[in-house]
């Protein structure tokens, strides 16, 4: 008995933000303000350095519950006049309130930001339909591209896959990041949108990839990013063998930088490394020497050993 294989067509890859993405931590100085100098220090190695194709700015990551409207709109500047010309630069807007989300968009616009991250409106539980309408009331008061964020374990709601597939129909709504960690969900999505999804779970970027993701919006990636992006080549080019090989030597760090609220460890290890990172706003603590130990135990473990 024969059976006839049947191609089933795949959507050509479409990676509008690039492959890597960090969510940057927003450095302060010791009495806990904004260091501009060393938020653009710290972006431009991140780009140089780890290769980032594309940096959020004032998302979670970067403490944006404890900044102002006012320093969100200068990071944006300043990461965007330190490595705009290199990296697209995304602005985190998302709040659990439509006009507020509006009034950050067009601040982001203004500041010169390439595009908008827009999280799932947080803590009041809105419906399907007012997640329709919040995230489309934002797409169309900008003029930027919209990269949703799916993060139900944090907002207390999913952006469900109808829903989803009714945003992809918005000429702005571009990209998800991903941090529902359902895979099932996310085969869904992609084999019926062009949304370009990004792994919004750092250990699940390479089963994300075999699902339709086109790559990461990671925390680990302030130490990763170099390797993180060699394994989506890999994949890329078929070599299974070397991706499996780097997203299992990375693990430790993929997972290991969310043992307490990642911008703690974070913002500890850029410390160690000598670069701008400062202390955390309440009421985020800074790490304990403990969790330090184990920090440099799971960068070792990963094979990035913090450098000092």
């Amino acid at each position: 008995m024969t059976h006839d294989h049947v191609d089933t067509p795949v959507r050509a890859v479409s990676r509008p933000f690039g492959r890597v993405i960090t969510a940057m931590v927003s450095p302060f100085t010791a009495d806990g303000a904004l260091d501009l100098d060393g938020a653009a220090r710290l972006a431009d190695h991140l780009v140089a350095t780890q290769g980032n194709d594309a940096l959020v700015v004032n998302g979670t990551t970067g403490e944006s519950p404890t900044t102002t409207d006012a320093e969100k709109e200068l990071l944006i500047r300043v990461v965007v006049e330190a490595v705009g010309d290199r990296a697209r630069v995304l602005a985190g807007v998302g709040t659990n309130d439509t006009r507020h989300t509006i009034e950050l968009s067009a601040a982001a616009e203004k500041a010169g930001a390439h595009g908008l991250l827009v999280v799932t409106p947080y803590y009041n539980k809105p419906p399907q339909a007012g997640l329709l309408r919040h995230f489309t009331a934002v797409a169309d008061a900008s003029g930027l591209p919209v990269m949703l964020y799916d993060i139900p374990h944090r907002s207390g709601v999913p952006i469900e896959t109808e829903t989803l597939v009714r945003l992809a129909e918005h000429g702005r709504i571009v990209a998800v990041k991903d941090a529902k960690s359902d895979l099932t969900a996310t085969s869904w999505v992609t084999s019926r949108t062009e949304l370009a999804f990004y792994s919004g779970e750092d250990s699940l970027t390479l089963p994300a990839l075999a699902v339709g993701a086109v790559g990461v919006v990671g925390t680990s990636t302030h130490f990763t990013g170099a390797a993180t992006k060699q394994m989506i080549d890999a994949y890329d080019a078929g070599d299974m063998a070397t991706a499996l090989a780097l997203h299992r030597r990375l693990l430790p760090l993929f997972t290991g930088i969310f043992r307490t609220q990642g911008t703690i460890l974070v913002k500890a290890g850029l410390t160690v490394q000598g670069l701008p990172a400062g202390p955390v706003r309440p009421p985020l603590v800074d790490a304990t020497e403990d969790q330090l130990a184990q920090l440099r135990a799971d960068c070792a473990a990963a094979g990035l050993p913090l450098a000092e």
